[in-house]
């Protein structure tokens, strides 16, 4: 009951400090403005480990390098620390299953980096119906620009409605279910 509980507030807690990570990532990829208040909880929630990583990894012309780095870890972190409260042998296990993690936590971060989209997708929606002049609509717009312009070009808006939200939400649900799940399932049997 314990490690269960364990378990979940792991999963919680790393899982959402690499959503953190990964919306900086793009919020600087995207050049989304950080003066507002998104931007700012960004900055002040990744700050801590961001600045030092920064000293040691060097940005890739505009690519924030450390910030993507430290979401990996993260998630390396939460790969190992889970199977270690399932009593997963480690210290015998073979070379293998560091190929199995290092994949796990790759996969844990492009499966964020898709929940990053389809959450920011989400509450553009929704914003829009409640408050479209919201301080982070124009945060939310700079985010899913990339997924949903091409999207808007093959699929216009019928009598001033748009749907390449709802097709971009589908979208990135089928790559979750096809993609991610069965890569995470052919990996997990490494263990």
């Amino acid at each position: 009951m314990l490690t269960t509980a364990l378990q979940f507030l792991l999963s919680t807690v790393l899982n959402l400090l690499t959503l953190v990570f990964l919306l900086r990532f793009f919020m600087q990829l995207l050049r989304v403005p950080f003066g507002n208040p998104l931007g700012l909880m960004v900055m002040t929630l990744t700050d801590f480990a961001v600045k030092p990583a920064r000293k040691v990894i060097p940005s890739l012309k505009k690519i924030d390098l450390s910030t993507l780095f430290l979401a990996f870890v993260t998630q390396l972190i939460l790969q190992i620390s889970l199977l270690m409260l399932r009593n997963f042998p480690l210290l015998v296990a073979g070379d293998v299953v560091w190929i199995g993690f290092v994949g796990l936590s790759v996969l844990g971060v492009l499966h964020t980096a898709l929940d990053v989209f389809f959450y920011a997708i989400l509450l553009q929606v929704i914003l829009s119906w409640v408050n479209p002049y919201t301080p982070i609509a124009g945060v939310l717009d700079a985010l899913t620009r990339p997924i949903l312009a091409p999207i808007r070009k093959v699929i216009p808006s019928a009598s001033g409605i748009d749907f390449s939200p709802l097709v971009a939400l589908v979208l990135l649900q089928m790559i979750n279910i096809s993609v991610f799940k069965t890569l995470e399932i052919q990996l997990l049997g490494l263990f």
